[in-house]
């Protein structure tokens, strides 16, 4: 048996919008619970969760920490996640590992734009959610104008589970909404009696047997109501509103005593793993979270240590996982020996006998398991589902500030996208640039950061080129005659060819010989090849053996070097047909070298008689902003050269706007975007298609470029 019973763990994420006091509540919940002797603070530098030195200096969380209590006969895991929206995935990681959301709201700030996120992630993973009212000390608060806006914005299943007797200085302490005394004192900012019908309404929604007894006697027992809560809370008939000041720790002791008595335990991942089966010997049978299923776990977060090195925390969902074991990892089909078992707490490891259902512990030193892998005892486990992260758009190209850095800087940034799955490296073969794509401007920041403290190297950021492409618009042709001679055996060969623009239609060879290379279009056609990926065709039309068959590839090898570099502005082409139909050979000069040559030449040439244009990246945007902005966006995107296709309504006074637009015009819409709705708006970007660049840009971009002349000509 594990050291936990399954119904007695509780797997709970801290989530909401930066500085609404998620890390302070974690250091509220680890005292109250006596896992720790003092009262962590985030400003005094004494949290046991904010342990990062760079969390340390930016004072907000940036990955999301795991933390354990008892309290009450329970077990509790607390994942304290960041409520910086540019430290989205750390959030997602957490929600990713738990059953019950506590989302938590500044009384000072109201709902902000993360709030909202975290709200609809945590509702579309089947989670249980609570929402946290934090910082009840503070002036000037409007506690019944913020539940108000709480429940408009998130549903009327959102209700007060207790109320405060006074707000701002005078706040001391919380009533219980579900069993308040019958006589509540004057000056109470929300009357408990007040609110007690709606909690009632939302507990014995969940339960029809509740519901018809309430609905005949008019009445239903306290000791009844306590018992169906976790039901409630499972269907989401119920969203229960806590009140507090984690600072004061006023209000964090009935957070908890809730959290451990109607908290739903790991048993309610049978959601997540309904359908889900483990095959054995053609028979199949669903995963249970249970001590007796078969061992089922997900890596949810990576680490990598400077004192204890790698770790790979593990969220068990069934059966038992224990030390010094071989595990399979489902994502790779590579099997890997773990050692110990250890349970982390700010700074501190502890080794752990066994981990059972709900259980989070971490696996150090085991290389090769990544975020959202599945790991099991057998090899034919079946595969949980990846943790859905958002495409990193903000992209910064990054050089060694000294020289001889570039192995460091790849052997760090390796390891820090181990630990973060919102951090992207490329290589940009056009643009010849290292290319880091993050969340937002502050994301990127603090990888270089890390990049200095961590590995000791500096960095230099610039903006990335985009990455344009080339492509021409009509039928053009050339040729080349290179010849060279320089003693001995010279080089010598001739290639005449046509270009034709190939529609961006074209997805296949099939379709690509059905549609254009055929012996309609070129009568004595012998050959076709296809890169579905430059949508480019290389069309063999010889007549007569005048380019000798074994100098055909040298030729094709030449145009697609063109095609590669380019031949306007060094960018990438594509959608471009080559018909080679004519040449002259030297029985003794000729080679593939001098045929590579020629024929890289001729294309070129080719091409500039082809009315060549850029083409530019085009992506599809959508922002999510509250309603009294739109205009404001609406007004703004065309001054981006976009064009709107699509505007929807959302619950809680949001509009969804879908444009496409300019990638360089875009580029950096993530600070804009904050400008414009004061940090409420958000949005996802991916790439649509390319489309011509404006006459005018492509001159500036052409001439920047500079120009292109090729060695040979």
């Amino acid at each position: 048996m594990s050291r936990h019973l399954v119904e007695n763990v509780r797997d709970i994420a801290l989530v909401g919008h930066r500085a609404a006091g998620k890390t302070s509540l974690a250091d509220a919940l680890l005292y109250e619970a006596h896992a720790v002797e003092l009262l962590g603070s985030v400003d005094a530098g004494t949290s046991v969760a904010d342990t990062d030195e760079d969390e340390q200096k930016h004072h907000f969380s940036i990955d999301t920490h795991v933390l354990h209590a008892e309290h009450g006969g329970k077990y509790l895991h607390i994942l304290d996640a960041p409520g910086t929206p540019d430290f989205i995935g750390a959030a997602l990681e957490a929600l990713t590992a738990v059953e019950t959301a506590v989302i938590v709201v500044s009384a000072a700030s109201g709902i902000e734009a993360n709030t909202r996120r975290m709200f609809k992630e945590a509702t579309d993973r089947g989670l249980s959610r609570v929402v946290v009212i934090n910082k009840l000390d503070a002036d000037n608060v409007d506690l019944p104008g913020l539940i108000a806006a709480i429940r408009e914005s998130f549903g009327p299943q959102c209700v007060p589970f207790n109320v405060p007797n006074r707000l701002g200085a005078g706040f001391s302490e919380v009533v219980c909404v579900l069993n308040q005394a019958a006589a509540v004192p004057r000056g109470y900012p929300i009357d408990p009696r007040a609110v007690r019908a709606q909690l009632i309404d939302a507990v014995v929604e969940a339960d029809e047997t509740l519901t018809e007894k309430f609905l005949t006697d008019g009445a239903v027992s306290s000791a009844e109501l306590e018992a169906a809560i976790p039901k409630a809370l499972a269907a989401g008939t119920l969203v229960p509103i806590f009140c507090m000041s984690a600072k004061k720790d006023k209000g964090v002791r009935e957070l908890l005593d809730a959290l451990s008595r109607y908290g739903l335990s790991p048993g309610y991942a049978k959601r997540r793993l309904a359908g889900m089966t483990v095959g054995s010997n053609g028979s199949a049978k669903p995963v249970e979270p249970t001590e007796a299923s078969e061992f089922l776990g997900q890596v949810f977060k990576v680490v990598n240590d400077r004192y204890v090195g790698h770790l790979s925390f593990v969220r068990v969902l069934a059966g038992r996982l224990t030390p010094n074991h071989q595990i399979y990892d489902i994502n790779t089909g590579k099997s890997v020996r773990i050692g110990h078992l250890l349970e982390v707490q700010g700074k501190t490891h502890v080794q752990v006998p066994e981990a059972g259902p709900g259980d989070i512990v971490a696996v150090a030193k085991v290389d090769g398991l990544h975020v959202g892998d599945t790991i099991a005892y057998r090899p034919d486990a079946t595969m949980l589902p990846a943790i859905p992260f958002p495409t990193p758009m903000f992209g910064l190209a990054i050089g060694p500030k000294n020289r001889g850095d570039e192995t460091k800087i790849a052997a760090g940034l390796h390891k820090i996208a181990e630990e973060d799955p919102t951090l992207k490296i490329a290589h940009d073969p056009q643009t010849h640039e290292l290319v880091i794509s993050g969340v937002g401007q502050l994301h990127l920041d603090v990888v270089q950061e890390r990049l200095k403290h961590r590995f000791d190297v500096d960095v230099v950021a610039t903006e990335p080129k985009i990455p344009f492409h080339e492509t021409v618009t009509t039928k053009g042709g050339a040729d080349h005659r290179h010849k060279k001679q320089t003693g001995g055996r010279g080089q010598f060969a001739e290639v005449h060819l046509r270009v034709y623009p190939l529609d961006r239609d074209i997805k296949s060879k099939e379709d690509l010989e059905e549609r254009f290379a055929n012996k309609a279009n070129f009568e004595k056609l012998r050959a076709v090849h296809y890169d579905p990926a430059l949508n480019f065709a290389f069309i063999d039309h010889v007549v007569g053996g005048t380019i000798p068959n074994q100098y055909l590839p040298a030729v094709e090898k030449g145009c697609r070097e063109v095609m590669e570099r380019g031949a306007l502005a060094g960018y990438r082409m594509q959608d471009i047909a080559v018909e080679v139909f004519f040449g002259k050979e030297h029985p003794v000069d000729s080679s593939e070298a001098a045929f590579k040559t020629a024929g890289r030449i001729a294309f070129k040439k080719a091409i500039l008689t082809a009315r060549p244009v850029l083409l530019e990246p085009v992506v599809k945007l959508e922002i999510t902003v509250p309603g009294k902005y739109t205009g404001a966006i609406l007004g703004d995107l065309p001054t981006k050269r976009a064009q709107v296709e699509n505007q929807d309504s959302l619950p809680g006074d949001l509009n969804v706007i879908s444009a496409r637009a300019p990638l360089s015009e875009v580029a950096r819409y993530a600070a804009h975007l904050g400008g414009l709705t004061q940090g409420q708006g958000s949005f996802s970007m991916e790439l649509s298609h390319y489309d011509p660049v404006p006459a005018t840009l492509q001159a500036s971009v052409v001439a920047k470029a500079g120009s292109q002349k090729d060695e040979d000509e």
